[in-house]
């Protein structure tokens, strides 16, 4: 692993430094203080031709400000609260609202942009950060850390911990836009394959209203299909955010909406290249998101990026769950640990299978 400040990540901006963990296989991972966010992943298509799989910004910049939250650390609450609204311990309690009136992605002030301090633990990464109480709306302070770690075959395992002095929700999740094909398209002819059999259906705001079966939908990804032919789908659910940005079911064994053991989930495809990504977590939900708003957003190219210019697996608590059933399942309480592992592994697959 190698640390090094660039025209990239020097100040004014004050993003920090840029970290760069290598593998035996020609992989590159860069990771931003800023943000604690993964800003490139070079690997090698099928005849060895290295090209970067992730989105992200031009310069330091872009991840000082992270609208689109590329590659970041999404925290203290991933996805979306309604209203911004929620109770814990029978007080009722009021987050940033930031998404049509709604809290999202822990607010225009979340941990996507904060400064991280970074250090070489076990191997891997470790990046760090104290959230004060109040901050965002959200009660007691936290302190929370990510480990990266890029092994040989692959894998990058994303690693959470956090800790709290006062009860306070906590669902943290990284947020990378792949595009298995290096950016030469969009995703398209991405081949998708997701092990679940429910997905949360959403209001025009992305609350979700109901749990729904897969079967007979587009968002039945069982069995692998290319991406690009469902978004044509006439299906109402896609037509009120131009794509996907639903929530999958992928650990209802445990109930209560509690963490499972570590489990493949998710698979994606890219023919031209013969790159695979394979998605593995303990968190209870899925959530594909297809770049819906990425038309016009300015990234690393000559031009900005294009609608479904990337796709998004992020894994979390489900969206909304502290107003739902099982919100004690999403509240760390003090002398608690919260842990969350996710796994993404980046290797050659002649098809989805």
């Amino acid at each position: 692993m190698t640390t090094r400040l660039s025209p990239f990540d020097q100040p004014p901006h004050g993003a920090g430094l840029l970290h760069t963990l290598r593998n035996a296989n020609d992989m590159v991972l860069t990771i931003s203080e800023r943000g604690a966010a993964m800003v490139s992943w070079w690997a090698p298509d099928r005849y060895g031709r290295l090209a970067d799989v992730l989105l992200g910004y031009r310069d330091a910049l872009g991840y000082a400000d992270n609208q689109a939250y590329f590659g970041a650390v999404i925290g203290r609450w991933a996805n979306r609260i309604a209203g911004g609204r929620f109770a814990v311990g029978g007080a009722l309690l009021q987050a940033d609202v930031n998404d049509r009136g709604q809290h999202l992605h822990g607010g225009v002030d979340g941990f996507h942009r904060a400064r991280w301090q970074a250090e070489t633990e076990d191997g891997g990464l470790t990046l760090r950060l104290a959230s004060p109480d109040g901050e965002g709306g959200f009660p007691g302070n936290l302190e929370v850390q990510v480990h990266y770690r890029l092994a040989d075959d692959g894998s990058l395992s994303v690693d959470y911990e956090a800790v709290a002095d006062a009860p306070t929700p906590v669902n943290l999740t990284v947020h990378p836009y792949f595009n298995l094909n290096g950016g030469s398209a969009d995703v398209g002819d991405h081949m998708l394959q997701i092990d679940a059999d429910y997905y949360l259906a959403t209001d025009v705001a992305g609350i979700p209203v109901g749990r729904v079966p897969v079967g007979g939908t587009p968002f039945d990804f069982r069995q692998p299909a290319a991406i690009g032919p469902r978004l044509a789908w006439p299906d109402p659910q896609l037509g009120l955010g131009g794509g996907f940005d639903h929530c999958y079911c992928i650990h209802q064994e445990g109930g209560k909406g509690r963490p499972g053991p570590l489990r493949e989930v998710a698979r994606v495809y890219d023919p031209g290249s013969g790159r695979q990504l394979q998605v593995a977590t303990t968190e209870v939900g899925l959530q594909l998101y297809t770049g819906n708003k990425l038309g016009g957003v300015a990234g690393r190219g000559a031009g900005p990026y294009a609608r479904h210019a990337g796709f998004c697996l992020e894994a979390h608590a489900f969206p909304d769950q502290l107003n739902g059933p099982h919100a004690a399942a999403v509240i760390l309480l003090p002398g608690q640990v919260y842990r969350q592992s996710t796994i993404y592994r980046l290797g050659l697959q002649r098809q989805c299978a």
